[in-house]
């Protein structure tokens, strides 16, 4: 501590750098965004009108409509299946020693500390 300026220099120096570098990158990304953003009269040419007309006018029937009801409620079921504990391989809280590291580190934790004599 023989130059206390020294150190402040260097800390404004180092925070500066690193405050300047994300603020380049910052506008590096802003910049990049608003370059990749497409426009809207491009986005209407991509799609052909006979296409547009066909997608916009076509419906679901009932059938269709039945089995994408079953199958959104089936993967919900086995969803759910999935996060139970019955599918864990250990319940928890059933491994209290699983290793040796394990119960030394409980045991240091649970022990308060004391000075060697």
């Amino acid at each position: 501590m023989e130059n206390p300026g020294f150190g402040l220099m260097m800390t404004a120096l180092g925070m500066g750098l690193v405050f300047g570098v994300l603020a380049l990158l910052w506008g590096m990304l802003t910049l990049l965004t608003r370059f990749d953003r497409p426009e809207a009269s491009s986005v209407n040419e991509s799609v052909p009108a006979d296409e547009s007309a066909s997608t916009a006018t076509e419906q679901l029937t009932a059938e269709e409509l039945a089995a994408i009801a079953v199958a959104v409620s089936f993967h919900a079921t086995m969803l759910r299946r999935e996060a139970a504990p019955a599918v864990r391989s250990y319940w928890p809280g059933s491994l209290l020693f699983a290793s040796r590291w394990v119960a030394a580190g409980r045991a240091r934790q649970n022990q308060s500390w004391q000075r060697r004599r």
